[in-house]
């Protein structure tokens, strides 16, 4: 296709958010607020995953323009892709096959709660930039366990600072002024807005995020980047198991 035409179909689907270069040299929004994102990012990921990921199932969550899926898809993953936002699926469909990644990576509008009643595992999650804009984080958190069985690239915006209070033991009952110190889990409620944005609703801190993970039946936790962690899926809690249970059959 040429240039001209390629130009007009950037300018067609923008405003953009994912910087993707295609396959003439074009970029999709090389001037926006963000800088060289999502490139940046995954600079400071890509280092921690396979080089070669022929035969992996890969569930990327909240796809945008589908930068991550596509640069999964190059390393030979087979690729699930949801966003909730047309626009963005519209963006992401027509890089993959500018691309020639089309066969590789299958986007769909699917909102994250819906997968609790789907039976897909895969073998790696893409959990990034979404959990700050959801209402319920921690039944999120429940649901993408249950459809991991690897490993989990996880980001969301947190609270400033990375102190960490200790693990209690289950006999250890600290009275309830303790949750003050800096270091213990805790989650900001945004009840209008932050930093211009109206979408975001919670920010936990650096100890919280990894409460969350390993309530979820998340384990080997790493912090690889800031706000940015990898973990691996373990056994969900009986608690976790069970109260997923409740809402799948309350729906049917």
């Amino acid at each position: 296709m040429a240039s001209t035409a390629i130009t007009k179909q950037i300018e067609q689907l923008g405003p953009w958010l994912h910087d993707l270069q295609m396959p003439d040299g074009e970029q999709t929004a090389s001037e926006q607020f963000l800088g060289d994102f999502p490139s940046s990012k995954w600079q400071q990921i890509s280092a921690h995953l396979p080089p070669n990921m022929a035969g992996m199932q890969v569930l990327d969550i909240g796809c945008n323009a589908g930068y991550y899926s596509i640069e999964l898809a190059r390393r030979g993953a087979q690729v699930t892709a949801i966003d909730i936002d047309d626009r963005y699926l519209s963006q992401a469909r027509r890089t993959a096959e500018a691309l020639d990644l089309a066969e590789r990576i299958e986007f769909r509008c699917v909102p994250i709660y819906q997968l609790m009643f789907e039976a897909e595992v895969y073998d790696l999650v893409w959990f990034t930039g979404v959990m700050h804009h959801l209402r319920y984080p921690m039944l999120a958190l429940d649901i993408v366990r249950n459809c991991c069985r690897g490993s989990m690239v996880f980001q969301t915006m947190t609270l400033p600072g990375d102190t960490l209070f200790g693990t209690e033991t289950p006999e250890q009952r600290p009275q309830r002024d303790v949750m003050n110190h800096p270091g213990w889990p805790k989650m900001a409620f945004i009840e209008h807005q932050v930093a211009n944005d109206p979408s975001s609703w919670w920010a936990p801190n650096h100890a919280c995020v990894g409460a969350m993970l390993r309530a979820a039946g998340f384990c080997n936790i790493q912090s690889i980047a800031d706000e940015i962690y990898l973990c691996e899926a373990t056994d969900m809690p009986n608690t976790a198991v069970s109260e997923l249970r409740s809402v799948l059959q309350s729906k049917h």
